[in-house]
């Protein structure tokens, strides 16, 4: 597993609610426990405070690293989304995004194509992007984040044929693939919940193999998030799979989150003398999550 990939996820699942800010130490011993050196520990943190992801602080002679602004309004979205326990009710019409970048700013039109698909929205037709879902405000904080508002074109319409929204549907995103990815997902985390679940029962499994489980479990499942838009209900298939998946990783997270938290706070308290902490965090007791 890519290593900061790994920070990302310990940051949204863990330090984010403890304070938002970890001391180096605490961070590589945490990520000893997946096989990572100190070297690519300290080597990704580097390159996610260059890329504005973090920002370091020292107190003494440690150093601490926390989230941005931009880290944390990523970390809200992610969990918001990871741990929303059922879908929106489709409103019947769809944002409908297009726009004309030029071939200069390109870089740009790269960085948009990224966070439209992060956002849900899928490709209709070339620089036409689209989605069922409410994202007017996620759209305008693009346009203002990107400075891109000449060359792009929003609307909010009603699909009037000649075929049904399911055509829409085929044309923007592979759900066969997606829910393939479902179906592999609950094949291989069914049967290690149901082998934990019954460790944890009998106290075979320590607190830092449930940290370890729990943080892969999130660190898969987040994965989600590039691939599917999360589409009503009313346009999801009769076999869908997403709410299997996200019901299994649900019951899973909470066998695991008591015993994890405890072993990530030892090891957070070991450095860091500074910030609040919320006692056995668990995401499904986080009241944002519910809404």
């Amino acid at each position: 597993m890519n290593t900061r990939s790994m920070i990302f996820t310990l940051y949204g699942d863990y330090i984010r609610h403890y304070g938002n800010k970890i001391w180096i130490g605490s961070l590589i011993k945490l990520l000893r426990e997946f096989g990572h050196n100190d070297q690519a520990v300290r080597a990704a943190i580097s390159r996610m405070n260059k890329q504005g992801w973090v920002q370091s602080e020292k107190q003494g002679n440690k150093s601490y690293y926390s989230l941005t602004g931009r880290g944390l309004k990523r970390m809200e979205e992610a969990a918001h989304r990871i741990f929303k326990l059922q879908t929106e009710t489709w409103d019947g019409q769809w944002r409908i995004l297009m726009y004309t970048i030029p071939e200069e700013i390109r870089n740009v039109r790269d960085e948009l194509r990224k966070e439209l698909v992060w956002s849900g929205f899928g490709t209709l037709s070339n620089s036409c992007w689209i989605s069922p879902n409410k994202l007017e405000k996620q759209v305008y904080d693009l346009i203002d984040k990107y400075d891109i508002k000449q060359y792009v074109d929003f609307f909010i319409a009603k699909y009037d044929g000649p075929d049904e929204d399911q055509r829409i549907i085929s044309k923007s995103w592979d759900l066969q693939e997606i829910n393939e990815r479902y179906s592999d997902f609950i094949s291989e985390y069914s049967q290690k919940f149901i082998i934990d679940k019954n460790k944890i029962e009998k106290g075979e499994m320590t607190e830092a193999e449930c940290f370890v489980e729990r943080t892969k479990l999130v660190h898969e499942y987040r994965k989600f998030l590039f691939v599917d838009p999360g589409l009503p209900e009313e346009l999801l298939p009769e076999k869908w799979l997403g709410g299997h998946a996200a019901s299994l990783f649900g019951e899973y997270y909470k066998v695991l989150a008591k015993p994890a938290s405890h072993f990530f706070e030892e090891v957070y308290q070991e450095g860091n003398e500074m910030g609040n902490k919320d006692q056995s965090y668990n995401m499904f007791d986080h009241p944002l999550i519910l809404d």
